[in-house]
């Protein structure tokens, strides 16, 4: 059987770039190379595409190398081109892509445009789903008008705060209180997050998120165990069990995430049958509502005393490091990891098929 061309594209200009690394690296470990011919594409933080099985260590460094390349956005080209300068040295037909690109420029909706524009088929959700679960904001009025469980949450701009501080500095404490935690609205791996219990604190929180993105989110604190759903599929998603976290900090953190290595994961998590499935239930009807596909990892707050469940947030391209969450709870639901991503290739071709078959022109019988 002939090879499937997969590129995997990781790096990217992004906060996560680091988290971006270990994922893909655990991601392309996992691909059996009887079956993939894998293409390792990394972008620099200046976004520039490298091409080679030099790159990831190289990008490791900061020092990228290797051939660049660039994608023709032609609908039927489906090509990777090699370049050097402005010359085209030479192409590579790819069956599939892989996008390892958490944050901005690449689970946001931009790559999977370029894919989409290139005729490629791709691993996770399309434009719409990815930005929209990009955005913290957006995902929330999403999940809202669809009659989902969310937290109190204040947004603005930081041109906004800038203007009039304290008066968006007044509207979180009485919409929010205190503590409550303050985010970039369009970046994951809790990058820039802040818990803030006081109103200095707050505005330091604030400054710190605007470093990140334009949009602040500022979210009321919810009590309760910090759980976790992986959901997988297309057109009929299906969760897997559930997993709860025990962060080694005072919350989940960038550091208590990847660095520090003390935070405990539960699986399945130590919840009743009955909230257990209400997570999973909750967590395919969230893929859905943002029209998702391929895969996404929906974390919640369960607070096992009153029943309550409350959707945090999705993340459409999850981390994939060895402690990542996404891949556990698979594996702990029968789905071990090369099964794992041979499932999501076979999902992004399944559903390219269904794409490429709609009609793209009309015609007026008669």
């Amino acid at each position: 059987m002939e090879k499937l061309k997969v590129a995997v594209f990781f790096g990217g200009m992004s906060g996560e770039h680091e988290v971006s690394l270990r994922s893909s690296a655990s991601i392309m470990a996992a691909m059996d190379r009887d079956k993939y011919q894998v293409i390792p594409v990394g972008i620099s933080r200046e976004g520039q595409w490298w091409a080679g099985e030099e790159v990831h260590p190289a990008l490791e460094k900061g020092e990228p190398k290797g051939r660049r390349v660039t994608l023709l956005p032609e609908a039927t080209s489906g090509e990777l081109l090699y370049m050097e300068g402005d010359r085209i040295t030479g192409r590579l037909k790819l069956d599939a892509a892989f996008p390892v690109l958490h944050g901005p420029y690449g689970e946001d909706g931009t790559i999977q445009g370029l894919l989409d524009m290139a005729g490629i088929p791709y691993v996770g959700s399309g434009v719409l789903g990815s930005a929209v679960g990009m955005d913290k904001v957006i995902m929330k009025m999403v999940l809202q008008n669809s009659g989902l469980p969310v937290g109190d949450y204040l947004y603005f701009t930081s041109m906004d705060f800038s203007e009039n501080p304290q008066y968006w500095l007044r509207a979180a404490e009485e919409r929010c209180g205190y503590p409550c935690f303050v985010k970039p609205a369009n970046l994951g791996s809790s990058v820039g997050i802040t818990k803030a219990k006081n109103r200095a604190q707050l505005a330091k929180a604030i400054g710190e998120a605007a470093l990140y993105d334009v949009k602040i989110l500022v979210e009321k604190t919810l009590t309760g165990k910090e759980v976790e759903c992986s959901v997988l599929g297309n057109y009929n998603p299906r969760a897997s069990v559930v997993g709860e976290i025990i962060p080694c900090n005072e919350f989940y953190d960038y550091k208590a995430k990847y660095i520090d290595d003390r935070s405990e994961l539960i699986i399945p998590a130590p919840l009743s049958a009955s909230m257990t499935e209400k997570v999973r239930s909750l967590a395919v009807k969230t893929f859905r509502a943002l029209s998702c596909f391929g895969l996404g990892r929906v974390d919640f707050f369960a607070n096992p005393e009153t029943e309550e469940v409350y959707i945090n947030e999705i993340n459409t391209i999850p981390g994939f490091t060895s402690i990542s969450m996404y891949p556990k709870l698979w594996e702990a639901s029968g789905l071990k990891f090369s099964s794992l991503v041979d499932e999501l290739i076979k999902l992004a071709l399944e559903r390219h098929k269904i794409k490429t078959s709609l009609l793209t022109t009309y015609e007026v019988e008669g």
